[in-house]
C-alpha cells in the first residue's frame, strides 16, 4: 500500500501536468481544428454524393497512382512543412540566425514522414483490406492510434523535435534529454495526436486508398502547428 500510495503521490501531478499541457494547447486550436474536420468531412461527401466531383477526384488518384511515394513526399513536405514553417517564420518564432535550418526541416522531416505513412496506409490495406465498412475503419483507426503512434510516431516525433529545440545539435539534445522527460514527451504528443487525429483517421479511412494521403496531408497541417506551438522552445518564445 505504501509503494502504491507513493507511486499515486509520483503519478498524479505528472499525469495532471501533461492534461494541461496537451489541453491547453487543444483549446487554443480547437476552431482552426473543427474547420479541417469539417473540410475533411465535406470532401468525404463530396466524393460520395456529388456525382460531378468525380472527374476531379479520380484525376486526384492517378496522380497518386503514378508517382507514388514521390507524391506523398512533395504534398506531406509542402502541407506538414512548408505551410506550417511560413507561419511560424511570420509569426516571428523562429531566431533569425536559424531560418533555413528550420525550413529545411520542416521540409525535409515532414516530406520523409509522408513516405512513411503512405506506407503504413499500404500496410492497413494488405492487413485488413479495403471494404469501407465501419469495422474495417474502426480497426485502421485502432491500429493507427494505439499501435503505430504509440510504438513509432510520437517517439520519432519527440527525437527530431528535440533534436530542433536543441538548435540541431545532438549533443545537447542528449545532454539535455532523460528518460523520464523523454517519455514525457512521448505521452505528452500522443494526448496531442489522439484529440487531433482519432476523428481525422476515421474520416480518412473513409476514403478509397489513393485519396487518403491527399486527405492526411492537409489535415497534416493543423497538426504540425500544434506541434509546433507546444514544442518547449517555440512555446516559450
Amino acid at each position: 500500500m505504501n509503494s502504491f500510495g507513493g507511486m499515486k503521490t509520483l503519478l498524479f501531478p505528472i499525469l495532471i501536468k501533461l492534461w494541461r499541457m496537451s489541453s491547453s494547447g487543444f483549446r487554443a486550436n480547437l476552431v482552426p481544428g473543427l474547420v479541417l474536420w469539417a473540410v475533411g468531412l465535406g470532401v468525404v461527401l463530396t466524393y460520395y454524393f456529388l456525382e460531378s466531383s468525380r472527374g476531379f477526384f479520380e484525376s486526384v488518384m492517378e496522380i497518386k497512382r503514378t508517382y507514388g511515394f514521390l507524391y506523398s513526399f512533395i504534398a506531406t513536405a509542402f502541407f506538414g512543412g512548408f505551410i506550417p514553417f511560413l507561419y511560424l517564420w511570420a509569426a516571428g518564432r523562429i531566431n533569425a540566425g536559424m531560418v533555413s535550418r528550420h525550413a529545411a526541416f520542416f521540409v525535409f522531416y515532414w516530406g520523409g514522414r509522408g513516405i512513411d505513412v503512405d506506407a503504413f496506409y499500404r500496410l492497413q490495406s494488405l492487413l485488413f483490406g479495403d471494404n469501407l465498412n465501419w469495422t474495417t475503419i474502426a480497426t485502421k483507426v485502432f491500429v493507427d492510434q494505439f499501435v503505430y503512434c504509440t510504438l513509432w510516431a510520437a517517439p520519432i516525433t519527440a527525437v527530431f523535435y528535440g533534436w530542433k529545440d536543441c538548435d540541431f545539435s545532438w549533443s545537447q539534445f542528449r545532454k539535455t534529454t532523460t528518460k523520464r522527460s523523454f517519455l514525457f514527451e512521448v505521452a505528452r504528443l500522443l494526448l496531442s495526436t489522439w484529440l487531433v487525429w482519432i476523428p481525422a483517421t476515421a474520416i480518412i479511412y473513409s476514403l478509397p486508398q489513393p485519396l487518403q494521403v491527399p486527405l492526411f496531408s492537409l489535415t497534416l497541417c493543423f497538426f504540425v502547428l500544434l506541434v509546433s506551438v507546444l514544442s518547449r522552445k517555440e512555446g516559450r518564445s
